[in-house]
């Protein structure tokens, strides 16, 4: 069985949101097209969704940090954010483009950690109900794309792979944040270092 998994296509990581993804909505045409042929398929198609409480603290504004520097959460290594993807907001809402996605995984919920993954928070001290959801109906392939190539894609296709899910990433339908210019491009190369396959939509469709 294969899943097709839509990562974090929120609006606060879409064109005008608080933490924009450059040219993000250029994927939305494309993930609708690989919705519609998983869903002809009667395959599975889930959506993971950052569902951050107010007072995380991976946000600048509760961490005392500045935008895009480096501090420590929880013990680990972390960027401070600007406020996004709050729990109910219109940030947190999947792009009104975006096909309907029933299957939704949410992350991110626990204020002292981050979640970058859709399967665990970045300490893997929590899982979500992602891996449930997918043995649950005998997956073992993924296709895997949304935002952001170089963080939320990224660590979800990695601990895919320790999973042992054979895993694909649809590469023209991710864009990634690149705080640094070459931040995508090292990305896809690790996921595929460590044995992710990196396609293209037109194979599938």
């Amino acid at each position: 069985m294969k899943a097709l998994i839509v990562v974090d296509i929120q609006n606060d990581f879409c064109e005008g949101g608080s933490l924009e993804v450059k040219n993000s909505n250029e994927i939305i045409p494309v993930t609708n097209k690989l919705i519609n042929y998983f869903y002809r398929n009667n395959l599975l198609v889930i959506g993971t969704k950052d569902w951050h409480p107010s007072n995380h603290k991976s946000f600048a504004i509760n961490s005392g940090g500045n935008i895009g520097e480096i501090g420590i959460l929880n013990n680990l290594p972390q960027i401070w954010w600007p406020q996004h993807c709050v729990q109910n907001s219109f940030g947190s809402e999947f792009h009104s483009d975006l096909i309907e996605i029933k299957n939704i995984i949410y992350k991110g919920t626990d204020p002292e950690i981050d979640s970058y993954s859709g399967f665990f928070d970045n300490g893997k001290l929590k899982k979500t109900d992602l891996f449930h959801l997918l043995k649950t109906h005998n997956v073992t392939e993924l296709f895997i794309l949304g935002l952001a190539t170089d963080y939320c894609v990224k660590y979800t296709v990695l601990d895919a792979l320790d999973l042992k899910f054979k895993v694909n990433v649809i590469e023209d339908a991710c864009r990634g944040v690149n705080l640094s210019s070459d931040d995508s491009k090292l990305a896809f190369d690790e996921m595929k270092q460590k044995g992710a396959h990196i396609i293209k939509s037109e194979d599938l469709i």
